[in-house]
């Protein structure tokens, strides 16, 4: 397709009644079916999704998915197995589907090993939350996305729709969640091969907003149209903006997890131990107010509204699943399996956008990051490389575009005594993996000024 203009296909009906019936009637026949010393968790992730992918600032694919799965886990004694089949939120293809599953895993758990700290479903916890968004309608999604790039060679992929999690399970508790979302993660290329990448997502569409970021980017394309500058290694003051800060941040929540704190293996052991902190102007919590993700976790289990996990360079919190809980004499705080934060937010600072170049006077701004890896995890040394639309600042002024340069600094340094300020805005940065399924929730950050963040190629 070379065309804009390609009409696209309407969205289906709507999903959500039929689907949550079925998801019920599900319920019903797994419950009946439960014998003595048994039990169930039922899992569901099911989306009405529209997609489309460009480049070269043309509509290249366009398509509609309706999907879905469930996930069946059955429990017997000290024993679990589970078994994934599609959704499709018909009863007479699904009723069989979830049969045949539990015929399998009964013959299934008696050749497993027996779990210790095997969790059984627990507690009476019902939650149903519906988020109605304000999207582009999919026949005009294409042209109001491609308007404001007219003469970009402009790259990305668009997905909105209505996004679906639900959880049940033998002991009575019952949660839906619903979502309509939008996310577009794009880039924006010249003729160098230079590009610019940017983001944009929420659940009410805002044209404005979008006219905007679209201007931003033109303009960092024509400062990537200046020389470019090959700086030495060394240690520059740099501005990351919320995109690398988010990525920074994804590359170190994992060490919030409450068993790889008690394994040893977590770079923030000395927070825990009391013999480091982190910047009083750094504090982070798991903010499900802001509703991009469902409250409840893969077992059903309620997380607070909001948990601090740290406090002003202060460890308050880790992230504990009911696993750890048991296997280290814990109290659960509704974390994942995983102990991964699922709606993170980095609290803003002072820094208005408007200074950011006049605080950062003479060093780098940081647009994004590419490669991140730890160089020496118990050491909190992270290493990875610059990326997309990252500039040298003379006086205050943007004056060149930057060759890629690779860092390798430690958290208790850009986190700590070196970070010098974060902005009084913050940013969502989406998830926008669709890899069998849209992702959901993302990072709300702020951007940050770093003194003498350490390059060394």
């Amino acid at each position: 397709m070379s065309s804009a203009v390609l009409p696209l296909p309407r969205p289906f009906a709507p999903a959500l009644p039929p689907w949550e019936s079925t998801f019920q009637a599900i319920i019903a026949l797994v419950q009946g079916e439960m014998g003595e010393g048994e039990a169930f968790q039922l899992s569901l992730w099911a989306e009405d999704s529209q997609f489309i992918r460009f480049n070269q600032g043309k509509v290249r694919q366009g398509g509609q998915v309706l999907d879905g799965a469930l996930t069946l886990t059955w429990f017997q004694g000290d024993r679990s197995a589970h078994h994934t089949f599609p959704f499709t939120g018909q009863p007479d293809l699904d009723l069989p589907h979830c049969r045949a599953a539990l015929a399998i895993l009964r013959q299934t758990l008696p050749q497993l090993l027996p779990d210790p700290y095997l969790m059984w479903p627990q507690g009476k916890a019902h939650s149903h939350t519906v988020y109605s968004g304000d999207l582009l309608d999919p026949q005009d999604a294409a042209n109001a996305l491609l308007e404001p790039v007219a003469g970009l060679d402009f790259v990305g992929l668009y997905a909105a729709g209505c996004c679906i999690r639900a959880q049940a399970d033998s002991a009575g508790q019952y949660h839906w969640f619903s979502s309509d979302t939008f996310s577009l993660d794009y880039s924006c290329w010249d003729g160098a091969g230079q590009a610019v990448k940017g983001s944009y997502a929420g659940r009410q569409w805002r044209a404005a907003d979008y006219w905007a970021k679209i201007a931003a980017d033109r303009q960092q394309l024509q400062q990537l149209n200046q020389p470019r500058r090959t700086l030495p290694r060394g240690r520059y003051r740099t501005y990351f903006a919320p995109v690398a800060v988010a990525e920074l941040l994804g590359a170190v929540a994992g060490s919030l997890a409450e068993a790889s704190l008690q394994r040893g293996d977590s770079p923030l052991l000395p927070l825990r131990q009391g013999q480091q902190t982190l910047s009083p102007l750094l504090s982070l919590r798991e903010n499900f107010g802001l509703g991009w993700v469902p409250v409840f976790n893969d077992r059903g289990e309620v997380a607070p509204q909001m948990l601090p996990l740290l406090d002003r360079g202060h460890l308050v919190n880790t992230l504990v699943s009911s696993r750890s809980a048991k296997e280290y004499g814990l109290t659960s705080n509704g974390a994942s399996s995983g102990e991964w934060p699922r709606s993170p937010e980095i609290l803003p600072g002072t820094l208005a956008d408007a200074e950011i170049l006049a605080t950062l006077d003479q060093g780098l701004y940081v647009s994004n990051l590419h490669y991140l890896n730890w160089s020496d995890r118990p050491a909190g040394r992270l290493t990875g490389m610059t990326r997309y639309a990252c500039f040298w600042v003379e006086q205050g002024e943007i004056v060149a575009p930057i060759d890629n340069l690779r860092f390798d600094d430690s958290l208790d340094r850009f986190w700590g005594h070196n970070l010098m300020a974060l902005t009084q805005t913050q940013e969502l940065i989406p998830e926008v993996g669709t890899y069998g399924r849209r992702a959901l929730g993302g990072y709300r950050v702020p951007g940050m000024v770093v003194e003498d963040f350490i390059y060394t190629l």
